[in-house]
């Protein structure tokens, strides 16, 4: 799915740390309580939970740390973003004018979708001149909506923009970025409706063709779950909020009459999917019968061979830009490599890595502008909860462990992407090593609340055990008592760690409580090795309730957090 896939994998370089270990909601559970069932594969009730977690805590002891108001937080956007280093440069040309090309992730990443790699390194094979100058190429791989994130807040200037849509040119455009656009087309693609058979056949029975109205209208009657991604990130996500948005009124898409329906649908639509595996998870466990999904990644996932595609909203057909800021001769080389894109021979190549499938689609226009773009993504931020309010507490491991750097990354990864939660929301923050310490109490995250949680973040200390559970069953009793003052809001959790847990409850305990609650719990785990049995325990409990793990091992967790919170806060 355009940019998609890779959503979750960026080298988080030299930053490192800070870095969560998502677990768990409302659950407790561990070598000190004989109270729980010795059945723990099944999750209870939510009474049954709600009873085993009251019984839990009470064995924990909880200090309150007076926090501190932070009246010097002085965060801004550009500090949210990682170096551009943490997307790597996947061909790197040597020649004396070697151009950067910010490629779209499915074509710059690993086979099948690695086009546009090979077309580079056929590219820089040729010897190809400009006044006797050899001319190459270098790949970055990066989504396209963090190339309009770093190119508008960043101060990022690549020699050559290929994004999945032409929406991501018009909104650089929009922002005062001036495009030249060196071709419409390099790689043909579509994205769209992806559904299991059995789906699509009652779908069809019941309404005829796929198309845009007739799932959101199957959605709002309960005869769908559709789920889509970011649109923040994803250009499929982005082509299907401006679908929809269309759909809700095709004379105004960012009307007072489009805005209500996107409220109304966002209130029953199940939460946008952070990563193209989540999407996939949920409809392997059922809980979504359809999804949006490229056609390129949807030719070249086998497992998907049971569904059903059908092209919808705007084509993806791989647009080429250079910019008004770069030399004269630059952007010789940059036409020069264009042309090479959409010779027979990279066609060809192009045709056989999954592209170049549907040409008989003409798209659908969904119009909108640059500006438009960007205040169709500032529409769905503000009305991608339905109107409720979001109830959260961060969990934060300070056990000995994560002394130094790992603290220092984690406090300042929490600072700088804090910006990205909005006011309306309700923010806690809970440390624990061999305790639990009550650093901020659960309050809107208004200004004042914000100036508590810089002032909590920056007063963080490392040193003791790990009693991971522990904590995280406090911050879900915190959670449901602040839910009994905003009934409406919606509830999750964030558990930030490094290592194993080795104090106070297990997750094997704790796992029926937090399945009983329902609360999603993201993980973020800190240097930790994918096959590791703290990776594993992360990934169980994120994926009790279908929430993501973040290893800042592999990804850049300053990005990764400032994406998670534009889709979840």
């Amino acid at each position: 799915m355009g940019d998609t896939g890779d959503t979750m994998k960026f080298f988080w370089g030299t930053r490192f740390i800070s870095v969560l270990l998502s677990l768990t909601l409302v659950l407790m559970m561990s070598a000190c309580g004989g109270d729980v069932s010795s059945d723990d594969s099944d999750a209870y009730s939510y009474d049954e939970a709600i009873e085993e977690l009251d019984t839990f805590c009470e064995k924990i002891d909880v200090t309150e740390v007076e926090p501190t108001l932070d009246i010097y937080d002085e965060s801004s956007s550009s500090s949210t973003l990682a170096d551009i280093d943490t997307f790597p440069i996947v061909v790197d040309g040597d020649g004396q004018i070697d151009i950067e090309v910010a490629a779209a992730t499915e074509m710059s990443s690993d086979s099948p979708d690695d086009w546009m790699v090979q077309v580079a390194e056929n590219f820089n094979d040729e010897g190809y001149e400009i006044d006797g100058k050899k001319v190459t190429v270098s790949i970055r791989k990066i989504t396209s909506g963090e190339v309009v994130t770093y190119m508008t807040e960043g101060g990022y200037e690549p020699d050559v923009f290929a994004p999945s849509t032409y929406a991501w040119g018009d909104m650089l455009d929009a922002s005062g970025i001036g495009t030249i656009k060196l071709a419409d087309r390099i790689a043909g693609n579509t994205a769209g409706v992806l559904m299991d058979k059995d789906t699509y056949d009652e779908f069809t029975s019941s309404y005829g063709e796929v198309t845009m109205d007739k799932v959101l209208e199957a959605s709002v009657n309960g005869d769908l779950i559709f789920a889509y991604t970011n649109p923040y990130t994803s250009s499929t996500g982005l082509n299907i909020l401006t679908a929809m948005l269309y759909s809700f009124d095709s004379s105004d898409p960012l009307s007072k009459t489009a805005e209500d329906k996107l409220l109304e649908y966002q209130k029953s639509s199940p939460p946008v999917a952070y990563t193209t595996a989540v999407l996939r998870s949920q409809a392997e466990k059922g809980i979504i019968t359809a999804m949006v999904m490229e056609e390129q990644a949807y030719v070249n996932s086998p497992e998907l061979k049971n569904y059903v595609y059908t092209p919808a909203g705007m084509r993806h057909d791989h647009p080429v830009y250079t910019f008004s800021f770069v030399s004269a001769e630059r952007q010789q080389a940059a036409k020069m490599f264009t042309e090479y894109c959409q010779n027979d021979e990279s066609q060809k190549l192009a045709s056989k890595k999954g592209f170049n499938r549907t040409d008989d689609y003409a798209g659908q226009d969904p119009g909108l502008d640059g500006a438009g773009f960007i205040s169709a993504q500032k529409m769905w931020k503000a009305n991608k909860d339905g109107g409720a309010p979001i109830i959260a507490m961060f969990v934060a491991d300070v056990s000995g462990s994560m002394d130094g750097l790992p603290i220092n990354s984690l406090k300042e990864s929490l600072l700088s992407t804090s910006e990205y939660i909005s006011s309306d929301n309700y923010i806690g923050l809970i440390s624990y090593s061999d305790d639990v310490y009550l650093n901020l109490p659960i309050g809107q995250f208004d200004d004042k609340q914000r100036a508590y949680f810089s002032g909590a973040v920056k007063s963080l200390t490392a040193n003791g055990g790990t009693a991971t559970y522990n904590a995280t069953l406090v911050a879900l009793q915190m959670i449901l008592e602040k839910a009994e003052e905003v009934p409406d809001a919606k509830l999750m959790l964030f558990v930030l760690s490094d290592g194993e847990q080795n104090r106070g409850y297990s997750l094997s305990r704790i796992t029926p409580i937090v399945g009983g609650l329902k609360v999603p719990v993201y993980t973020i785990g800190y240097n930790i090795e994918s096959d590791s049995s703290p990776a594993q325990e992360l990934n169980t409990l994120s994926g009790i309730n279908e929430a993501a793990l973040i290893n800042a091992s592999s990804d850049d967790i300053v990005n990764q957090l400032r994406n998670l919170f534009n889709v979840e806060l």
